[in-house]
């Protein structure tokens, strides 16, 4: 068997090196082709080019690339074209990967299938129609998702969410960085305002006020705030102001391994977290930290949302357990004089989201078949 696989960002190769260890196990002759990063290729694939140059977000960021993406979009198809793999499987980064098989299909029959699954539920719910004009199969993360796919005229399935596979810290490890940052007992609420300028730029002054007021209900309050290490030297710049130091976890210069256990310590031993929106709430779950969400975006941004989306509440926690137990505060509702006192509430009775965290994480396929494997079993069924 021969897979053509793509992906275009670093959350995707991991994706797609666990898909592969799958396929390798249910079939030992299959090989790979395509475009990958350093756990693909750790897995037998030697990337058709570097997959750092798909890892672009952004118009400004877009624009001077358009040419050369263009032209790797199509030297990728005429690669499945000429290869004539049993299917092509593209790992999110729908702006390349369903350009990708466009192509391709638009020439054969080829089999195309595409893992993670597009927010139609949310907004924009018409790209799953759009979609269907060249992907057979989805491979979905949330099980909420198939219904919307199949709809529109693709086979589903959902195969779980690889963060109930990652590695979680012990007590005793969370025990012992509150000991080594000198935390003690005091309630320690962790700072996590995203990982882009504008993100973090926006909420930084309101987690500054959110803290300041906290230390007023909580004396011996203590807050830890892991930075992304793009944002790094921006956050510790943000933080100068706030009358309340959070203590920085800063990845500059350090072992990324060594960097994320400390991480996950700081997750687990923390009392609660005010978190940007987006994959995190699922990662506090999963280290089974209760939360309170706060996000803000630019004006227009905010203005076009309010009026797309389809849901009454984005954190993905509250979407997986069908509940509403973590607070959010969004757009104009993001001030600290809301956010402070949800923050407090979920210190005094965590028990609630508690319930709602590990109903998560058992939907999301915790303790059962791994996300990579189940994909495997999911992609060979529906040959």
């Amino acid at each position: 068997m021969r897979i053509y696989l793509i992906a275009g960002e670093p959350s995707g190769d991991l994706l797609g090196a666990a898909l592969m260890q799958g396929l390798r196990e249910l079939v030992p002759g299959v090989t790979f082709t395509g475009v990958g990063g350093p756990a693909m290729c750790a897995e037998g694939m030697e990337s058709q080019f570097p997959m750092d140059e798909l890892s672009v977000m952004g118009l400004a960021e877009v624009l001077p690339k358009y040419f050369h993406l263009k032209r790797r979009i199509r030297e990728c198809a005429e690669a499945v074209l000429a290869q004539k793999p049993d299917l092509m499987i593209t790992i999110d980064s729908p702006d390349f990967s369903l350009r990708v098989a466009k192509l391709v299909k638009a020439a054969s029959d080829i089999r195309t299938v595409h893992y993670v699954a597009p927010t139609v539920w949310a907004w924009r719910p018409k790209r799953a129609g759009k979609m269907a004009k060249m992907i057979d199969h989805v491979l979905a993360l949330f099980p909420f998702e198939p219904p919307y796919m199949e709809a529109a005229g693709m086979a589903c399935d959902f195969v779980g969410h690889p963060v109930t596979t990652r590695p979680q810290a012990t007590e005793a490890e969370a025990a012992a960085f509150r000991l080594h940052q000198g935390l003690g007992e005091a309630p320690v609420v962790l700072l996590l305002p995203g990982s882009r300028k504008g993100e973090v730029t926006r909420l930084a002054p309101v987690l500054g006020v959110v803290l300041d007021e906290l230390r007023a209900r909580y004396p011996d309050l203590r807050a830890v705030l892991p930075a992304a290490a793009p944002v790094a030297s921006l956050v510790h710049d943000l933080v100068e102001s706030w009358p309340v130091k959070p203590l920085i976890l800063d990845p500059t210069g350090q072992d990324s391994a060594a960097f994320e256990a400390t991480k996950r310590a700081a997750f687990r031993a923390a009392d609660v977290a005010v978190a940007a929106s987006g994959t995190v709430s699922l990662e506090l779950a999963a280290a089974g930290t209760p939360m309170v969400i706060a996000y803000d975006m630019a004006p227009l941004t905010r203005f076009i949302l309010k009026r797309m989306m389809l849901v009454d509440t984005v954190t993905l926690v509250n979407l997986v357990s069908d509940t509403r137990a973590v607070p959010e505060f969004l757009g104009e509702n993001c001030r600290a004089d809301l956010i402070a006192p949800a923050v407090a509430a979920t210190l005094k009775n965590p028990g609630p989201q508690q319930q709602a965290m590990t109903l998560t994480m058992e939907r999301l396929g915790r303790d059962g078949e791994a996300p990579g494997l189940r994909a495997a079993r999911a992609v060979l069924a529906r040959l």
